[in-house]
C-alpha cells in the first residue's frame, strides 16, 4: 500500500547513522586471533568480516555478533590478478573484498568505521595501506593486534 506521508518523510529526511561499524579482515594464519577479536566486540556491533583461506575445506563455523556478516574467501575458487592466468595469491581475495566493500559502504568517507586487520604480512600491509591512503581512515581507527 502506498503511503504518501511515508514517502515524503523518507525523501526529505536525512538518515545519518553515527554508530560505529566494524570491518574485520583475517586469513587462515589468524583464525584464533579472529575469534578472540570477534568475542571482544559488543553484541550489537555491526559490519563485515572477511576471512581469506586456501580452500573451502578451511571454512568453519565462527561466532560473530549477529549484525556482522561473515564472508569466507577461498583462494582456490578465485583467479589471480586480472589479465593473468595465475591463481589468486595470498592476500588478493581479501584486498579485493575490502576494496569493493569500502567503495560501496564508505562512499562518503570512513565516518566512524573501525578496522581490525589480522593475518599474514600481505593481508595486513596492503589492506592497511588501502584503508589509510585510499579510504582515508586514521591510524587510530585501524587496529592490528600484536602477535605473540
Amino acid at each position: 500500500m502506498y503511503r504518501p506521508d511515508h514517502a515524503t518523510h523518507t525523501a526529505s529526511t536525512a538518515h545519518h547513522d553515527d554508530r560505529v561499524q566494524f570491518l574485520v579482515v583475517a586469513d587462515e594464519t589468524s583464525l584464533a586471533e579472529l575469534e578472540a577479536e570477534l568475542a571482544l566486540l559488543p553484541l550489537c556491533a555491526r559490519g563485515r568480516v572477511f576471512v581469506e583461506v586456501e580452500d573451502e575445506g578451511d571454512v568453519a563455523p565462527i561466532a560473530a555478533p549477529i549484525r556482522m556478516t561473515v564472508t569466507w574467501l577461498p583462494r582456490s575458487r578465485r583467479s589471480g590478478r586480472p589479465g593473468t592466468a595465475g591463481r589468486c595469491g595470498r592476500g588478493e581475495a581479501a584486498l579485493r573484498a575490502v576494496r569493493a566493500w569500502t567503495t560501496e559502504m564508505l562512499c562518503d568517507g570512513p565516518g566512524r568505521t573501525r578496522a581490525i586487520v589480522l593475518g599474514s604480512w600481505p593481508v595486513v600491509t596492503e589492506i592497511r595501506e588501502h584503508l589509510a591512503e585510499v579510504v582515508g581512515m586514521t591510524p587510530e581507527s585501524i587496529v592490528e593486534p600484536a602477535r605473540g
